[in-house]
């Protein structure tokens, strides 16, 4: 891949600025966090991830911000239960987005069932590190739809302005419009509300990513708590697909660490390189709770498809945004 003189001064400068550091490090933050959702406002990076601890002890969320995926600012308690007054003890898998100069963020709470209270919930922030108020007072989604538990959501902005959230577990996936002020549902033009886009061996933890005109959507398989976890994609011409599985692009790996999934995907213009934001259980780890953070790049083929990631304790080299 060419970078320019220019951008390799400003990867230099950011050298320059971390102390000279060579590489990030995996874990990139410090503690038990997992399902990291990677977001680029402006020249910063923000992660959105569980705390990962007891379910019922998941009652708050922090974020972390960095501008060169080096040095990390952690912002704690950005919100929990004492805000979200209908979950009765987990907040969980988040997602983020800017819209209109307001910071919203998606959360799952609450190990939802049918007839239960809990689900997918929205809040707002006039800032990126909160902290975040419940929109709502209730969940955004709270049915099981299509087989699918309303959880692990991401909302993908399509070139045409319209906003989709695609969520669900249990094995299933579905695909909704969200309303111009994020905070309901809006019918598609056949009426529906729903439509699932389940691919083969889909279990939760979807994402999408836009690049040069093609949807990629990404999505985590296996058992979370075992070493079968991991992540697959699909190409598709549409955000709605089909959506037909090519191939595992990040798996344990017995030298690394284990069960690693639940990711997302932020680009840095200035490099033109894509990173992978992912969680993994450490080497020797034995509670299904310690999964750390970490980053590595993304790179794709020249026909445009994903090359699995090597996974590493060395992180990226200090990037600018």
């Amino acid at each position: 891949m060419f970078i320019s003189n220019k951008n390799i001064l400003a990867l230099l400068a950011v050298a320059a600025i971390s102390g000279g550091n060579a590489f990030a490090e995996n874990p990139c933050i410090d503690g038990w966090y997992a399902d990291p959702e990677g977001v680029v406002y402006g020249n910063t990076v923000f992660i959105y991830p569980t705390r990962s601890i007891p379910f019922h002890e998941q009652t708050s969320m922090d974020c972390f911000s960095s501008e060169d995926l080096v040095n990390w600012t952690k912002h704690e308690n950005i919100i929990d239960t004492t805000e979200v007054k209908w979950a009765w003890g987990a907040l969980w898998a988040p997602a983020a987005l800017e819209k209109d100069g307001k910071y919203y963020l998606f959360f799952g709470a609450n190990d939802v069932h049918e007839g239960e209270v809990g689900g997918i919930g929205v809040a707002v922030s006039d800032k990126p590190e909160g902290p975040f108020k419940d929109i709502l007072g209730k969940p955004l989604i709270n049915k099981i739809v299509n087989g699918a538990q309303p959880i692990d959501q991401y909302v993908f902005r399509d070139t045409d302005g319209a906003y989709y959230m695609y969520y669900g577990g249990w094995g299933h996936c579905n695909m909704v419009k969200m309303s111009d002020d994020l905070s309901s549902l809006v019918p598609f033009p056949d009426g529906t509300l729903y439509k699932e886009v389940t691919p083969k061996d889909y279990v939760e933890g979807p994402f999408m990513l836009l690049k040069d005109g093609k949807y990629y959507f990404m999505w985590s398989e296996g058992s979370w708590v075992d070493d079968d976890y991991r992540v697959a994609y699909a190409i598709a011409d549409s955000p709605f697909g089909p959506f037909e599985r090519i191939g595992t692009i990040l798996r344990s790996d017995a030298s690394i660490g284990t069960g690693a999934g639940h990711h997302s995907v932020i680009y840095s213009p200035k490099t033109d390189r894509y990173y992978i934001v992912y969680h993994r259980h450490p080497l020797g780890s034995t509670d299904g709770n310690a999964r750390v953070t970490c980053i590595d790049e993304l790179k794709f083929d020249s026909d445009g498809k994903i090359i699995p990631v090597k996974m590493t304790f060395e992180g990226v080299a200090p990037t600018p945004f």
